[in-house]
């Protein structure tokens, strides 16, 4: 593919948080059996299999941090500043630093000013120049200065006109690719994200491990002392909150608590306020019903225990500490939570471990699909997810997860789900076995072989013409 044999993915962003970037050099790597550039930010360390690979190359650039320091009032010369720098930084790795490639493949967002700087390079440097459309940028940029504000027009219009010149184009669903036809007038072929081979089940021993790697920081609840830490108290070198070891043997634990896992970047388009409110009214509920007079309908109720809740929330974001301090005044009896940030090679046997996902992404466009979702169901996880207009395209209500619009909807579906847990709760297992074979049903190469892979060597093949 290509006379150079040569390519550069292009993240203006931190490369360990852009999975679908990362999936993207390893299989321009081992499918297309090119060298690889990739031009990023660092922070997160990316998973194992793309530092390990000998035909991936990583190029760090260094985050105008200083940038952040300005006064809020100065934030129009901050958006323009950091633009230029960042704009400087990319034609200095694009045009010098980084070996000429065949073809350049940006992830967009951001637009301004990566598709400029990646466009001039392609143009300098004779390369095809495709664009991985996860969102639009412009849409981001109005969640902070609303839709009507001037530099979201410009911002806009600049996505709009690079956009078009690229040679190719890839998108994540069939109502971003629509809409980029109908009123961008970019043809853009869809890319679903898949989980790579190593999103799967997590086998007991894995659990066990897992858990014992994590037990440090189960043990430290958000501010209070709750029921998860009880617990763990009094356990003994064996046993986790989840399994327990006996004689080389592993098992689950029959009254383990539920583990509800949700990854956030902690942004304003994922409303985490939601899940809160759910996890108040699911412990009011299990605590009513446990606490209340001996009913028949009580008495009923009790034959289906519902379980404490563990929810762990994975991820980096500018809301995390705001959310954080809401957490630890909620002073719940049955639910607990823990954030943190897991390894690369730790966040799969998370996923893998878990009884239920949350999902709490609406999309600032309302055209892009949730990659924490597609991972899940790798792992045969189902999920809970907010509804919004092409979600359908991946979560399939009642088979392999379930839709709410409010917190109370999420926390009824919490209650039917967990009823009966862990062994009696069928409404649960259901939806497990849906996520179970839509996570076996496609994995990344096969559909990077089917669909990328012919763009990109059509773009290249197009741009040596």
């Amino acid at each position: 593919m290509g006379k150079r044999g040569r390519a550069c993915v292009v993240v203006l962003g931190d490369l360990g948080r852009s999975p679908r970037m990362q999936y993207h050099a390893l299989s321009l790597a081992r499918q297309a059996s090119l060298q690889v550039d990739i031009v990023a930010y660092g922070g997160s360390i990316p998973h194992e299999a793309v530092l390990k690979h000998r035909s991936i190359h990583i190029h760090t650039m260094a985050q105008p941090r200083f940038i952040n320091l300005l006064p809020k009032i100065l934030y129009p010369v901050t958006l323009l500043l950091k633009a230029f720098i960042q704009f400087t930084m990319l034609l200095w790795f694009l045009f010098v630093k980084v070996p000429a490639p065949d073809i350049f493949l940006v992830q967009n967002p951001p637009s301004v000013p990566t598709l400029i700087a990646v466009k001039w390079a392609s143009s300098w440097r004779r390369a095809a120049f495709v664009v991985d459309w996860h969102n639009f940028g412009y849409t981001l940029l109005a969640l902070s200065l609303g839709r009507n504000n001037v530099f979201v027009s410009l911002y806009r219009w600049f996505e709009k006109h690079y956009g078009k010149m690229a040679t190719g184009s890839l998108c994540v669903t069939k109502a971003m690719q629509h809409e980029l036809e109908q009123n961008w007038g970019v043809s853009a072929r869809v890319l679903y994200d898949q989980p790579p081979e190593f999103f799967r089940p997590a086998l007991l021993e894995e659990r066990h491990e897992l858990f014992c790697r994590v037990k440090k920081d189960l043990c430290h609840p958000i501010g209070v002392y709750d029921i998860i830490s009880r617990e763990l108290e009094n356990q003994e070198p064996s046993e986790t909150l989840f399994t327990t070891k006996r004689n080389d043997e592993i098992s689950l634990k029959q009254n383990r608590p539920a583990l509800v896992v949700s990854s956030t970047s902690w942004t304003p388009d994922e409303n985490f306020g939601i899940l809160l409110e759910a996890a108040v009214m699911y412990d009011r509920r299990v605590a009513a019903r446990s606490e209340g007079s001996d009913t028949a309908e009580i008495s009923e109720e009790r034959q289906h225990l519902y379980p404490n809740l563990l929810f762990i929330i994975t991820g980096k974001g500018p809301e995390k500490e705001m959310y954080e301090e809401k957490i630890k005044r909620l002073n719940l009896k049955h639910v607990a939570f823990r954030t943190m940030w897991l390894s690369a090679e730790d966040y799969p046997l998370l996923l893998g471990s878990a009884d239920l996902g949350v999902c709490l992404h609406t999309s600032s466009s309302g055209l892009d699909l949730p990659m924490k979702v597609v991972d899940m169901f790798g792992c045969g996880l189902p999920v809970c997810s907010v509804s919004y207009s092409c979600i359908q395209e991946l979560v399939k209500d009642g088979q392999n997860g379930l839709l709410f619009s409010s917190s109370s909807e999420l926390a009824d579906q919490l209650l039917i789900l967990f009823k009966g847990f862990p062994g009696n709760c069928d409404a649960l297992l259901s939806l497990k076995a849906g996520a179970m074979e839509t996570g076996s049903s496609g994995r990344w190469a096969t559909e990077w072989e089917d669909c990328a892979k012919p763009l990109i060597t059509q773009a290249v093949s197009q741009n040596a013409e």
